[in-house]
């Protein structure tokens, strides 16, 4: 039975969800976040639904930060079975105002920070010849969406190592996943507009999904279809000259402009 896994960016959303059902199966639960209020609120739930919780309080992206909290998984569980690395930002922003320290921000927390995490737990996961590693990307690491260039190229960036990451352990007993869910109710989503979310999903069933596809181990969890398989198999492939001017109507900011 899988019993110790890792959540990061537990303190809200899709982690702190994740922490509450996998807690209602009496799962050890080790979460990481930077609000400690926030982790202690997550932990609470998910003890109370049943799990065993390791609150491990501070950033994702630091690396002294990152070996502390795995030393303490270990201290505590000898290891882990599972590693979510959920913690991620998505900060929004045209490039008519456009900031490297946006890109630094964003690439920071979502692509070192899933980089981290996989240095600190691989070693032991393939000494045990065994484990289960979870990326959670977005739809949106498919194309450049507008607003969203820092987003989407971690994103982007996050798929593409999971998915070398996961060429180079075939045969170890160590399996990769990568997530790319559409939009879910989280912390994120509440800046933008709902007719800005087609086929928004409520947290507890995105959540569902992302379990149910990580437990079947599957190369790539995407959903939902309705969104997912038109930017997979059409939008994706679609040439420049076409997608661009269709992606532009989409823009967020457009409205605010004209």
């Amino acid at each position: 039975m899988i019993s110790r896994v890792l959540i990061t960016g537990a303190t809200s959303g899709l982690g702190r969800e994740m922490a509450r059902q996998l807690g209602r199966r009496g799962f050890r639960l080790a979460l990481t976040g930077r609000r400690a209020d926030k982790l202690r609120e997550a932990a609470q739930e998910a003890a109370d639904a049943g799990g065993e919780c390791l609150e491990l309080c501070g950033d994702a992206a630091d690396a002294d930060t990152v070996r502390g909290h795995y030393a303490r998984i270990r201290e505590a569980w000898g290891g882990l079975d599972w590693a979510v690395l959920n913690a991620g930002v998505s900060l929004s922003q045209s490039a008519r105002e456009f900031t490297a320290e946006n890109y630094r921000t964003t690439m920071t927390v979502n692509v070192l920070g899933t980089a981290l995490w996989l240095e600190a737990v691989l070693p032991d996961m393939l000494a045990a010849r065994a484990g289960l590693i979870a990326g959670i990307a977005s739809v949106a690491a498919w194309r450049g969406l507008p607003s969203s260039g820092a987003y989407c190229a971690s994103k982007a960036a996050m798929v593409a190592m999971l998915e070398s990451v996961r060429i180079d352990l075939r045969g170890t007993g160590v399996d990769v996943v990568t997530v790319c869910p559409g939009f879910v109710k989280s912390e994120m989503t509440e800046r933008h507009k709902p007719g800005d979310m087609p086929f928004l999903l409520e947290t507890e069933d995105g959540v569902r999904r992302m379990l149910a596809g990580i437990e079947a181990r599957r190369r790539l969890v995407h959903f939902p279809w309705q969104l997912s398989l038109p930017m997979k198999y059409l939008v994706r492939n679609l040439p420049g000259f076409l997608y661009e001017p269709i992606a532009a109507c989409f823009d967020p900011n457009r409205r605010k402009r004209a």
